[in-house]
Parts: structure tokens; sequence; C-alpha cells
């Protein structure tokens, strides 16, 4: 089983990448431990997952269960920034 996660610019230049795949995730937690296991310094990811919320297939978790979440084979994972302007 794997889902794919769409990480943020700031997280993307962090790893290098713009999406990873995660794989045996059965959970919204399960996939943040293991993008966080990409980052050569954790703490740099706690600090830009911190300004971020998760999506799901496009519906924030909050609006789910959270960390709790569900995920499934197929699934994208996004960190998505708050945007203003006008």
């Amino acid at each position: 089983m794997s889902v794919t996660v769409q990480l943020t610019y700031d997280m993307s230049k962090e790893v290098g990448v713009a999406r990873i795949d995660v794989d045996g995730a059965r959970t919204v937690a399960d996939v943040l431990a293991a993008t966080r296991a990409r980052f050569a310094d954790p703490a740099r990811f706690d600090q830009l997952a911190r300004v971020t919320a998760v999506a799901v297939n496009g519906v924030l978790a909050s609006y789910k269960r959270g960390r709790g979440t569900a995920v499934t084979d197929g699934d994208t994972i996004a960190f998505v920034k708050a945007a203003a302007g006008g």
C-alpha cells in the first residue's frame, strides 16, 4: 500500500523533492511520522508542519478524524499552507 505526499515549497527545499511516496501508512499520523523521517533535521519538519494543514484527497484531515484519519492505497496527502491576498 502506498500513498503520495505532496510537500509545501519550503518542505520540498529541505528534502529535495516535491512529492514522496509512503508505504505501509494506515493513518495520517503514520504519514506524518514517515515524512518527518525524511528530514535530516526532524525539528525543521516540526517547524514547517506547524504552519500547515493536512489534506487527504483534498479534504482537510481536521474535518475528518485528524491524525487518526485512515489512509488507503492511492490516496494523496498534501501539506497545505494558508494563503491570503487581495
